[in-house]
């Protein structure tokens, strides 16, 4: 019995696994077919990354949506370690709860209600909705994501490195810097590489805060999409992959390397004290 569990669950998870990444795969593939056809293979070529690289509207709908991704995750990243901050390190203070609700929020908030309730703020003050808009609208849902990643690594940090640091004469601040943040720095990459791939892959939000001259690459997609899948819109994809995997694999890197040298400096500081 134990085996036949076994093998169904090896054969659901390679299901699953196919189900999920097969059709990225098609896509990389026919990324780089010689016909127009996207469904029809008539041999390997690259000539529709060159058409795309001539193509003007998804070249600026790509660098419209490589700022906002980039300004928003460094935003969202020093708001939401902000955030973290507060919620770890001071449990009682007045409207906590309704501090941690407010910042957790959209985690939960459907991205249609998150966008109309933008769009309607945007409207009522009369704030003209483009570039800054849209990255008004990335901050606001992926702070949250920041927040969670960091207030993780948090929960498992050793304050007393932090207070050693005042009792050597640090202020707070050259403590935070210098103590506390090389500790959580790879949560804090991996909140802004969260934030960074969240505001890339966003369709919803943007739609409904984005206005002349803002049009993201995903909206972007989405329109000619609806006219029919061209190869172009393929390349774009398989090059949308890549950089997310080489993100991914960037911050992995990142993280081993300084869970490694934290490591090492806590054996190198306990051998000191023996």
């Amino acid at each position: 019995m134990a085996g036949s569990w076994g093998r169904f669950n090896i054969v659901s998870l390679v299901l699953g696994f196919a189900f999920l990444y097969l059709p990225i795969l098609l896509l990389v593939i026919y990324s780089f077919n010689e016909s127009r056809l996207v469904t029809v293979w008539a041999g390997f070529s690259t000539k529709w990354y060159v058409e795309l690289f001539s193509n003007r509207g998804l070249m600026d709908a790509a660098w419209v949506t490589a700022r906002v991704a980039f300004l928003s995750a460094t935003v969202a990243t020093v708001l939401g370690t902000m955030a973290a901050i507060a919620l770890t390190r001071y449990t009682r203070f007045r409207g906590r709860l309704l501090f941690s609700g407010m910042v957790f929020a959209p985690l939960v908030m459907p991205e249609v209600i998150t966008g109309l309730s933008l769009l309607l703020l945007f409207v009522a003050i009369n704030f003209d909705r483009g570039f800054f808009t849209v990255t008004i609208a990335h901050i606001t849902f992926s702070m949250c994501f920041v927040a969670v990643v960091v207030q993780s690594r948090l929960m498992s940090f050793d304050q007393s490195l932090e207070e050693a640091a005042l009792d050597l004469g640090a202020t707070p601040v050259k403590a935070f810097f210098q103590v506390t943040l090389p500790v959580i720095l790879p949560a804090v990459i991996s909140g802004w590489m969260l934030a960074f791939t969240l505001s890339l892959d966003d369709l919803v939000i943007a739609s409904f805060t984005s206005g002349p001259g803002a049009t993201t690459l995903p909206m972007k997609i989405y329109s000619q999409v609806r006219l029919g899948v061209t190869p172009e819109i393929n390349a774009v994809c398989t090059i949308l992959i890549g950089i997310v995997a080489m993100g991914v694999i960037a911050a992995s890197i990142v993280t081993k390397r300084q869970e490694i040298q934290r490591r090492r400096d806590e054996r190198a500081a306990m051998r000191v004290v023996a």
